[in-house]
C-alpha cells in the first residue's frame, strides 16, 4: 500500500525527466515554468522537492508574471525559501525583465501613441509609485532614450520643467513624449496631469523641444493626450 507521505524527489526520477537535464537536452523552451523556477531553486526545502516548491510558488502567487510583483518579505514567509532562494529568484526575474526592455530599446521610431505605449507599459503597469519618465526623440522621432524625470507617491508625481528639459537637452532631443503611470491602474488624466502637462508644453516651446504627446499608463492601458485632445 502506498502511504498519503510518499513523495518522489527529483535525484529519484528518470534521468531523461529531471528539469536540468531536460534543459541541458532539449532546450529550455519545452520546459514548463514550474520546471524552470524548479531549476533557480536548485533544491528543495524540508518534505518538498525542487519541483513541489516551485508548484507551491506559483500556485499561490498565480504565475511568473505575478512573482515579479512580490516582495522579498513574501517569498521569506515559505519554509525553505532562505536569503538564497530568494535571491536566485528575484535575480533571475530581474535579468528576464531587463533582457525585455533591451530588446525594445534597440532605437525604436515612434510612429503612434501605441509605439510609445509598448515600449513602457510592461515596466510601468507593475510600478506601486507615481513614476515620471520621457520618451526623448531625435528629428526621426527615434527614441534617443529613457529618462526618469521624477518618483512621486502612491498618487502624485511633482515635475518641475527644468528636470524635464536638463536631460532632453544634454541629449540634443528634437521632441519628447511624457509618459506617467497611474498605480491605480485607471489610465484617465486627472485635472493635474492636464495642468502640468500644459505648463511643461509652454516651457518647451521657449527653448524649442517639442512635446508630441503625453500618455497616462494604468493596468495594460493608456492614455493618450494627443489622441484625447488634450493638447
Amino acid at each position: 500500500m502506498i502511504t498519503q507521505d510518499y513523495r518522489v524527489t527529483i535525484k529519484e526520477m528518470p534521468v531523461e525527466l529531471r528539469p536540468r537535464e531536460r534543459l541541458l537536452k532539449e532546450g529550455p523552451q519545452l520546459l514548463s515554468d514550474i520546471e524552470l523556477l524548479a531549476i533557480m531553486l536548485r533544491t528543495g526545502s524540508t518534505g518538498l522537492s525542487a519541483v513541489e516548491l516551485a508548484t507551491v510558488l506559483l500556485g499561490r502567487f498565480g504565475g511568473l508574471k505575478q512573482l515579479l510583483d512580490v516582495s522579498t518579505e513574501e517569498l521569506s514567509e515559505f519554509k525553505g525559501m532562505g536569503p538564497a532562494k530568494v535571491a536566485q529568484i528575484r535575480a533571475a526575474l530581474e535579468l528576464g525583465r531587463r533582457v525585455a526592455m533591451a530588446t525594445a530599446w534597440d532605437r525604436p521610431t515612434i510612429k503612434s501613441p501605441e509605439n510609445a505605449a509598448a515600449l513602457v507599459m510592461e515596466e510601468m503597469r507593475h510600478l506601486d509609485r507615481e513614476h515620471f519618465w520621457a520618451l526623448l526623440l531625435n528629428t526621426k522621432n527615434q527614441v534617443l532614450s529613457r529618462e526618469i524625470v521624477s518618483i512621486g507617491t502612491l498618487n502624485s508625481s511633482a515635475i518641475h520643467p527644468r528636470e524635464l528639459y536638463k536631460a532632453a537637452i544634454r541629449r540634443s532631443a528634437a521632441g519628447v513624449i511624457l509618459v506617467h503611470n497611474h498605480p491605480s491602474g485607471d489610465p484617465t488624466p486627472s485635472q493635474q496631469d492636464i495642468d502640468v502637462t500644459k505648463r511643461l508644453i509652454e516651457a518647451g516651446n521657449i527653448i524649442g523641444i517639442n512635446v508630441l504627446d503625453h500618455l497616462v499608463i494604468g493596468d495594460n492601458k493608456f492614455v493618450s493626450f494627443k489622441a484625447r485632445g488634450l493638447m
